[in-house]
């Protein structure tokens, strides 16, 4: 019976101590895409933890449930994880089964909420630049709105496109053009809205747990980095740095009064910086150190098992 507990305060652990050291490293604003994994691997780590103590509680309380999870196992194997009855094996298992359900619904709800948004957004856009003749719906990858406000965005979807006002295209000089849309292009590559959906699902559905806050905040922070970071391989950090002081000059966000958008300065001054990236064997070694953590509790789950066999 020590698995589910095991399991239950590995992920207690994981979801205290995990956040607190990708905040303390300094790393992560120099490798977004590495951040970007590490922080799904830890709450994908979490997610498990409670999965597999959800199974193996459900499998104490019920003996219809132990039956099918250990059906194809040898006794010994059954006999390992020394599985009974007890009180609080039932009320675990309800309970995290109750959160998962609560999870594919909250999942749910966002992913019906942006669809809603989108289709609202594409209506808004057909609205105010209204197709031609012989024009399909989202056959322009690129369109141009009439608009006093330098502004540049991406819609999502099964065909992406990069919206442009007209303000933005008489302020960004030179290649600076290329480098917004290089950087929301690197946005839709990397399906960024995805992850935002599902930080923006977990952090709704369970306010009371900080590490879904924390996942929801760092994803909206580390995707702009990371498109960031695609705009200046191609077109230089001064370029992409240069562009975003001009969209959002007149928005007020480089005063001294916090607004919406207090992350761009942060972004020029890291563009600025320019500090290097981290060598290719570093990048490696944190990518493998993240992608232990789901595996932790995978091990945890078969150790007894492990030993009965050997």
């Amino acid at each position: 019976m020590m698995v589910p507990v095991a399991l239950l305060l590995l992920g207690v652990l994981t979801a205290v101590f995990a956040p607190r050291m990708l905040a303390r490293a300094e790393w992560p604003e120099r490798e977004p895409v590495v951040a970007l994994w590490a922080w799904q691997c830890v709450v994908a780590g979490v997610l498990l933890c409670c999965a597999l103590s959800m199974t193996f509680s459900a499998a104490a309380a019920w003996q219809a449930v132990r039956g099918h999870l250990f059906a194809p196992a040898p006794r010994g194997v059954v006999e390992a994880y020394a599985l009974g009855p007890t009180p609080w094996a039932t009320v675990t298992a309800v309970a995290l089964a109750c959160g998962g359900a609560w999870t594919a619904v909250m999942l749910t709800r966002e992913i019906a909420l942006a669809r809603a948004r989108r289709a609202r957004r594409r209506a808004e856009l057909v609205e105010r630049a209204p197709l031609l003749p012989g024009e399909e719906p989202g056959a322009d990858r690129l369109v141009v709105l009439e608009g006093e406000r330098p502004d540049a965005w991406w819609l999502p979807g099964a065909a992406p496109q990069l919206v442009i006002t007209t303000a933005a295209l008489r302020r960004l000089k030179g290649r600076q053009l290329d480098a917004v849309l290089a950087h929301e292009q690197g946005h839709a590559r990397a399906r960024h809205d995805w992850l935002l959906h599902c930080s923006a699902a977990l952090a709704a559905g369970f306010p009371q747990v900080p590490v879904f806050a924390a996942f929801r905040d760092e994803m909206h922070r580390l995707v702009e980095l990371a498109a960031d970071d695609v705009a200046s391989r191609r077109f230089g950090r001064l370029t992409i740095a240069l562009a975003l002081v001009e969209l959002n000059e007149d928005r007020g966000v480089f005063g001294p009064c916090p607004t919406a958008h207090a992350h761009v300065p942060q972004r020029v001054h890291r563009l600025l910086a320019a500090r290097p990236r981290l060598t290719a064997a570093r990048r490696l070694r944190l990518t493998a150190a993240a992608a232990l953590v789901p595996v932790v509790p995978l091990l945890v789950a078969f150790v007894p098992a492990l030993r009965a066999l050997g």
